[in-house]
C-alpha cells in the first residue's frame, strides 16, 4: 500500500482496495495512462524493492503493461463530475 501511495498518489483507501484485489486475484490495476508514462510506472514498481512492512517479502512486486479496456465506444474514460 505504501508503494501505491508513493508512486501513484493513491489515497489510503484506494491503495487498500488495489492491494486487496492483488491479494485475492493475484493482480490489480494500479494506474491507467498513456504508454510512455505507464512504462515509467512499471520501471518504478519493479525498482521499488521489497515491502519493508512484510518480513517475508523477498523482492519487488512484478508489473505488466496492458492495453486498457474502455466501456465507451470512443475509447475515452468517463471523467464526469459525478
Amino acid at each position: 500500500m505504501d508503494m501505491l501511495q508513493r508512486l501513484f498518489a493513491h489515497p489510503l483507501e484506494k491503495a487498500y482496495q488495489i492491494a486487496q484485489r492483488i491479494d485475492e486475484d493475484g493482480r490489480g490495476v494500479c494506474f491507467t495512462t498513456h504508454r510512455e508514462h505507464a512504462e515509467l510506472k512499471v520501471e518504478q514498481i519493479i525498482g521499488y524493492g521489497p515491502d519493508c512492512l512484510i518480513a517475508s517479502c523477498a523482492g519487488s512486486m512484478s508489473a505488466v503493461l496492458e492495453p486498457a479496456e474502455f466501456d465507451d465506444d470512443d475509447g475515452e474514460d468517463d471523467l464526469g463530475d459525478d
